[in-house]
C-alpha cells in the first residue's frame, strides 16, 4: 500500500477470484466499504481486473492509515490478496 499525493491510497496486489471493474465497492477486511476509483496494471489504466492479474487499485477517499500491508479486500464474495 501507497499513497499518491493528490490522488489517493492504492492498494497492490493479484485478483484471486472474478472480476472487479472500476466504480465497484469492496470491503476492507470485511469492514469498511469504499470504491474503486481507477485499476492499473504495469502503468496501463484498466476498466476492469480479472483473476490471476496483478494490479494496483485506487481510492480517492482512504489515507495511508486507512490501509495496511497483510489486508484483504473483497468485492460480492471475490478478493484481492
Amino acid at each position: 500500500m501507497f499513497v499518491i499525493r493528490n490522488r489517493g491510497a492504492v492498494a497492490t496486489g493479484r485478483v484471486e477470484y472474478g472480476q472487479l471493474n472500476v466504480g465497484d465497492e469492496v470491503r476492507i477486511n470485511d469492514g469498511r466499504t469504499v470504491k474503486v476509483d481507477a485499476i492499473e496494471a504495469f502503468r496501463k489504466k484498466l476498466d476492469t481486473a480479472r483473476e490471476g492479474e496483478m494490479v494496483g487499485l485506487l481510492f480517492k477517499k482512504l489515507t495511508k492509515d486507512d490501509l495496511a500491508a497483510g489486508d484483504v479486500l473483497t468485492s460480492t464474495g471475490y478478493f484481492l490478496a
